[in-house]
C-alpha cells in the first residue's frame, strides 16, 4: 500500500469535515452534561479510552500478524469512534445526544493518547533496529489541526450563527459520510491487490476486533445499569473505531509514513458494518425501557 493524494490529502480532509459536521451540533452545554450526568459518558470514555486499546494489543498479540500490521491494529484499537458511530446509534434508536459527546470527547482525549499507544506498540512489535517513532508533539499538533479546530470552528459557528448551523449541520454530515464512503470504495480499488493479500490475515482479528469491543461496551453499559438507549451508544461508539483517523496516522508522510499499517483500518472498515448491522437488528427488535 503506497501513499498517495487519496490517502495524504483526501483523507485528512474527509476527517476535517466530518468532525466540522460534528462541531455544528455541539454546544457548551452539551460539554456541562458531563457535570450532571456524568456516569454514562464516565464509563464510556473509560471503555473506550483504555479497555479498546488492551482488546487491541492482546488480539495483535495473538494473532499470527507481521510486526507493521500488529501496530496497525493497536492504531486502529486507539482511535475513537467517529460520525459513523453517531449514524449507527440513531439507526439503533440509541442515546444520539450521548453517542455525539462520547465521541467529542474521545475524539479531544486521543489526540494526546495516541502517540503515546502507537509509540509503545512500535517498541513492542517493531525489531529494535528500525528507529520508527511517532513524535509526540508534533502529532498531538498535526492531529488538533485534524480533529480539534473543525470542532471548534463548528462550535463557533453554532454559538454565533445557530440558525446557519442548524441548516448546514444535517447536509454536511450527509456528505461526509457518502465522502467517506466514496474513499472506502476508491481506497480498495486502488488497494485491491495489497487487500487480497492480506484479507485472509487480517480479516479474523479485525472482526474479532469488532465483535470483542462491542460486547465490552454492551457489558459495561449492562453492569453500570444504564437505560436502554444509552446501552446501544455505548455498545456502539466503544464497537466503532475511526478507520480514517486510523489511516491518516498510518499514511501521512509528517506522521507515521507507513502505509502498510493502514491495512487494517481498511480491513476492519468492511467488516464493522456487518457487526453493526446486526447489533441494530438486535436493537430495533428490543423494547426500550429504563435498566432496572
Amino acid at each position: 500500500m503506497n501513499s498517495s493524494f487519496l490517502t495524504t490529502s483526501l483523507l485528512p480532509f474527509s476527517l476535517f469535515v466530518i468532525l466540522l459536521g460534528m462541531g455544528l451540533g455541539l454546544t457548551i452545554e452539551d460539554f456541562r452534561k458531563i457535570l450532571i450526568e456524568p456516569k454514562a459518558v464516565i464509563l464510556g470514555l473509560l471503555a473506550q479510552l483504555v479497555m479498546v486499546p488492551m482488546v487491541g494489543f492482546v488480539l495483535a498479540f495473538l494473532f499470527p500478524l507481521s510486526p507493521e500490521l500488529a501496530v496497525g491494529i493497536v492504531l486502529l484499537s486507539a482511535c475513537p469512534g467517529g460520525a459513523t458511530s453517531n449514524l449507527l446509534t440513531y439507526l439503533a434508536k440509541g442515546n444520539v445526544a450521548l453517542s455525539v459527546t462520547l465521541t467529542a470527547f474521545s475524539s479531544l482525549v486521543t489526540v494526546f493518547t495516541i502517540p503515546m499507544v502507537v509509540n509503545f506498540a512500535l517498541n513492542l512489535f517493531l525489531d529494535e533496529a528500525v528507529d520508527l517513532q511517532l513524535p509526540f508533539l508534533k502529532t498531538v499538533i498535526r492531529l488538533s489541526t485534524i480533529v480539534i479546530l473543525p470542532m471548534i470552528i463548528g462550535m463557533v459557528v453554532r454559538a454565533t450563527a445557530p440558525r446557519l448551523a442548524a441548516t448546514i449541520e444535517k447536509s454536511v454530515k450527509w456528505f461526509s459520510i457518502a465522502f467517506i464512503t466514496l474513499l472506502v470504495v476508491l481506497l480498495i480499488a486502488q488497494e485491491w491487490e495489497t487487500l487480497q493479500r492480506h484479507a485472509l490475515s487480517l480479516s479474523g482479528v479485525t472482526l474479532t476486533l469488532s465483535i470483542v469491543t462491542m460486547a465490552l461496551g454492551f457489558a459495561i453499559a449492562t453492569l453500570g445499569k444504564l437505560d436502554i438507549p444509552s446501552q446501544r451508544s455505548i455498545t456502539i461508539e466503544v464497537g466503532i473505531q475511526s478507520t480514517s483517523l486510523a489511516w491518516t496516522v498510518a499514511s501521512l508522510p509528517t506522521l507515521l509514513n507507513r502505509p502498510t499499517m493502514a491495512i487494517p483500518a481498511l480491513v476492519y472498515g468492511l467488516l464493522m458494518f456487518a457487526t453493526s448491522a446486526g447489533f441494530i437488528g438486535f436493537a430495533r427488535r428490543q423494547k426500550t425501557h429504563t435498566a432496572s
